[in-house]
This record gives structure tokens, sequence and C-alpha cells, in this order.
């Protein structure tokens, strides 16, 4: 009976040691490989960044531009608005972002858009804001006290990899971030390798890719901060995700463990 006990007693304790040892494998991601915006050297306290580029995406050829003039005068709106949205993108969701793609303005290759009256309009490398007071000036020709919309319509990026909503994002704005992008994903998970996150952007010719660490705080001084339209981030994840701990049944291991001392615990008040 005695050689019963301690033979319970060891099975037990070696329970108890596979349970915590489950346990530490369970959160074996440190923080240190989570946290953005790190200080990576002593040194490294400055609080202001200076970007080395501006943040304003300049129209590519392909892109495509909402673009409407308001005016009080209903026969000139609809003579400069014969292509516009405004009277096509009706209703909401898809619909709407599909009426407002089919009549939008595209850039040609050679960076021009036919615009209604005014023809053709040279727009390639400028801004959005730029754009709009080009826009301006010539309507302004034509018509006073009108005003020029234009809004960039194929802004989307796309999170691939350990990111908690991963797919593509429209963006209705003019600029966004890489950490605006990643919260509009729902932020990456535990296992996402943030000091290796690759994107991919394209330019002249083909495509490129870039690496960026969102761990250190330099990615707020570099080009990559702000997003171009059509970029894409893939999101790796950390090595320790291969032993499957993020996925491991650790509820069920920890019931049937529990389970499986109170049993023993049965038997051993029971015989002796």
């Amino acid at each position: 009976m005695f050689f019963m006990k301690r033979k319970i007693i060891s099975i037990s304790k070696i329970l108890i040691f596979i349970t915590l040892l489950a346990y530490l494998f369970s959160s074996c991601v440190s923080q240190k490989k989570i946290k953005y915006l790190q200080q990576k050297q002593k040194e490294d306290t400055n609080t202001y960044f200076e970007m080395n580029r501006t943040a304003d995406y300049k129209i590519q050829a392909k892109d495509n531009l909402y673009i409407r003039i308001a005016s009080l005068d209903e026969r000139t709106n609809s003579l400069f608005n014969s292509m516009s949205g405004s009277n096509s993108a009706t209703g909401g969701g898809y619909y709407q972002d599909a009426g407002i793609y089919l009549s939008s303005y595209t850039v040609s290759d050679e960076g021009y858009i036919e615009f209604p009256i005014l023809g053709k309009v040279y727009i390639k490398e400028l801004t959005v804001e730029q754009t709009k007071n080009l826009l301006q000036q010539l309507v302004n020709e034509y018509i006073k006290e009108a005003v020029v919309i234009v809004k960039m319509v194929n802004f989307k990026v796309t999170i691939l990899g350990e990111a908690r909503n991963p797919g593509s994002i429209t963006i209705y704005q003019n600029k966004i971030n890489v950490f605006e992008a990643i919260a509009l994903a729902g932020d990456l998970t535990d296992f996402a390798n943030r000091n290796k996150v690759v994107l991919v952007r394209q330019v002249k010719g083909g495509s490129k890719i870039y690496n960026m660490d969102l761990t250190s705080n330099k990615i707020l001084s570099s080009e990559l901060y702000y997003l171009s339209p059509n970029d894409i981030l893939y999101i790796s994840p950390l090595r320790v995700k291969q032993y499957g701990f993020s996925s491991f049944p650790y509820a069920l291991v920890f019931s049937s463990i529990t389970l499986i001392l109170t049993l023993l615990t049965f038997f051993q008040v029971y015989h002796l």
C-alpha cells in the first residue's frame, strides 16, 4: 500500500509538471517581439522624426479619380459632370463602389485624363490636392463660384499573413500610414514577425519588395511609413508558431489532466 501511494504521488507530480510546462509554452512569445516603435539604442531618445518624403501620393498612370464640379447652375453641372459618379453611384456597399469606379476618370499611360469641355488635362505626378487646384483654375475660365471635388477611387491596400483580419482594405482618404492600415486589419496576431514585414509596391516597370521593422521607432522617418495605392503587406509568422502552440487544445489537455489527478486522488483515498 505504501508503494502504491508513492507511485500515485509520483504520477501526480509528473502530470503537474507537464501542465506547468504546457502553460509556459502557451505564452512563449516575449513582449519584446510584439511591441511596436521600440527604442533600439540607448542614445535614441528623439521624439521627433522628420519624414524623408512627402506623405501625399502622386498620381500615376492607370489611377482612377472621382471628379465632380459643383456650382449653382444646374445646366453647367450637367455639362461638366457628364461622367461624374454623383448620378450613377447610388445605393450602398459594393454597388456604390462599383458605380464610382465605372464613372471615374482613368489616367492614361501618357498621364492625361479626358475631361468634358476642358479636354485633355495632364495630371501625372501631381498630388490629389494639386490636381484639384489645376482643375479649379481651368474651370474658373468657364464659370465662377464653382467647387471642384477630387478623390482617389483605387486606393486599396492588401494585408496578408499574421493579421487578425487579413484581406484587401479600401481607403476612403488620400493617404494612410502603415499602422492605420494594420489597425483596419484588426492589428497583428501575437505570432506576427513585426521586425520583418514585407512590403510589395508597384513601381515603373514592375514591383519592388521592401523589408520593414515595425518594432523600431525609425519607421516613423522611413519613406515606407505612408502606403501607396495597391501596396501589399505580408506579415510573416514567428518561428515559434511552427510548433503549433497557437492552435494547441490547452483546455482539453488541462481538463484531462485534472480528471486524471482527481481519479488518482479518489483511488488513493479509497485504498487507504
